[in-house]
């Protein structure tokens, strides 16, 4: 008998013929099962099957093959102990000192076109997790791996030392628990998801690091930025970098911003946003057209920023965005001459992502608080104009209703208590985050001052009380859009009649805190 036992079951079949070799050589036995043994005997190395260990056959379809005590006893028996290594050699159970194991793909047999549950089931792993476990309970003498790239760390601890260290063998198992847990976490959502359970008593997430960021917000603060284990297309976390620096926390949240504002259109669009508010919208017939008129709408605000655009950047466009300091650019795709003459630029990152793919944002959303977590659904609120009320004794003009529309759906991705001035082209003056309604329509009145003629104003919540109205009105602004619902709305209504104010009352609130 040889002095060392590995066992050896892997989906993911990278680098595991030269690992085994190795081990092999290094005086391990090796266990192993299925397509690993296959793999492994083709390549001329000698493997134990798990029936030779534990006596018993394979049954119930492969569901059963190494839930046995002779598996378990081997990891979980602790080499320090008389008693355990008295009854390990009582019932003739050899130690098994290294697992290497990783799962059935669970996640990868999701995400398959019309997969049926049966098969999602039955791609749950049972065997697999038990023995990380079992393994990584037992670290003081039992090494476990879920990832090739451990191989070459234990390989060369071994060959050195004869055995891995025990701090080594501690992060493994930490890693394996972790490999588990995530594992479990997305069996957990999808039976959860299934059967309709909104608000379960334990949130289980599981995400995977994307990128370890220089720092936070501010540079006193670490960072790093995780990915949703379930890959969606329309995010952040799948756009391609093209060129440029890494991105930041602060470029990863503002670029979040512009893609959940940019979603919100179908023809040509632009958004230009900074510190996670848009300072400026346009849309037209052209992306150079949309483009221009979002340049247009905060010519200052604009250096620095982040740049959406949700169709092909040309180089008219490019020569453009190329006059401007901005941060990123993101768009399907650039032409081949504007990612010439954007990329003369070295810092600027341009990144592509498949704008076709919005509908596939996150149902959820999470907030973290101190001691806590906010869970919420995301905003994806699609407005029925024929739900919308006129509650003044003017009726808005088509004009005056498509401009109304555009800046409803700017409005919600600003922070309140938010504002937008717009006409049906683009947002002329936006006031954000202020903290009173007042201060949000002063500031994005003069923003706007030279560019009221024929504008709309649209605000996220009501207005508490008619001084805003009478602030709007005296500015020469004769539509409004906004939500209702205050107990003083009469008061409002009757101030824009008193200018002359077509008003509509959506009834829905966009609240962006």
């Amino acid at each position: 008998m040889t002095s060392k036992r590995a066992l050896i079951s892997v989906s993911d079949k990278t680098g595991i013929v030269a690992f085994s070799k190795e081990l092999s050589w290094l005086g391990y036995e090796i266990i192993s099962t299925g397509g690993t043994q296959k793999a492994l005997e083709e390549a001329g190395i000698n493997t134990l099957n798990i029936e030779e260990v534990t006596h018993f056959p394979e049954m119930l379809d492969g569901r059963v093959k190494t839930l046995h005590p002779m598996i378990h006893g081997g990891l979980l028996g602790k080499r320090s102990l008389t008693s355990h290594l008295e009854t390990m050699k009582e019932h003739n159970i050899i130690p098994i000192d290294l697992v290497c194991v990783n799962l059935y793909p669970f996640k990868e047999t999701l995400e398959k076109p019309g997969v049926t549950e049966e098969e999602i089931i039955e791609n749950i792993d049972i065997g697999g997790p038990s023995m990380l476990r079992s393994a990584s309970k037992n670290f003081e003498s039992v090494t476990v791996l879920v990832e090739s790239s451990d191989y070459e760390t234990v390989l060369s601890e071994i060959k050195e030392n004869t055995e891995t260290s025990l701090e080594t063998r501690k992060k493994l198992a930490a890693k394996a628990f972790r490999h588990t847990a995530s594992y479990d976490a997305l069996i957990a959502d999808y039976l959860t998801n299934s059967v309709g359970v909104t608000e379960p008593e334990s949130l289980t997430l599981t995400f995977d690091l994307q990128q370890t960021l220089r720092y936070g917000e501010n540079n006193h603060q670490k960072a790093s930025f995780y990915a949703d284990k379930q890959k969606k297309a329309y995010a952040i976390s799948s756009a391609k970098q093209l060129h440029g620096k890494e991105l930041s926390f602060n470029n990863i949240k503002d670029a979040d911003a512009c893609l959940r504002i940019i979603r919100e259109f179908d023809t040509p669009a632009a958004v230009a946003v900074k510190h996670m508010n848009p300072c400026g919208i346009g849309i037209g017939e052209t992306i150079f057209d949309a483009f221009t008129h979002a340049y247009e709408s905060d010519p200052v605000s604009i250096f620095g920023g982040i740049i959406a655009l949700n169709k092909e950047v040309d180089l008219k466009t490019a020569e453009k965005l190329s006059h401007i300091f901005l941060e990123i650019i993101i768009a399907p795709s650039f032409s081949e001459e504007a990612f010439d003459l954007l990329s003369q630029k070295k810092n600027i990152r341009l990144l592509s992502l498949e704008m076709a793919q919005k509908e596939t944002v996150k149902a959820k959303e999470y907030t973290s608080v101190l001691g806590g977590l906010l869970v919420q659904e995301y905003d994806d609120l699609v407005e029925n104009e024929e739900d919308w009320q006129v509650v003044t004794k003017r009726q808005p003009t088509p004009e005056e209703r498509r401009a109304l529309a555009f800046a409803y759906k700017a409005v919600k991705h600003v922070k309140s208590n938010a504002i937008v001035i717009a006409n049906d082209v683009q947002t002329l003056g936006v006031g954000a985050g202020q903290m009173n309604r007042v201060g949000s329509v002063q500031i994005a009145l003069d923003q706007a001052k030279d560019k009221l003629t024929g504008a709309v104003l649209s605000s996220d919540a009501f207005f508490p009380m008619a001084d805003s109205v009478e602030k709007i009105g005296e500015a020469g602004i004769k539509a409004i859009i906004q939500p209702g619902g205050s107990i003083k709305d009469q008061e409002s209504i009757d101030m824009a009649d008193k200018y002359g104010i077509t008003m509509i009352f959506t009834n829905t609130r966009h609240f962006k805190h």
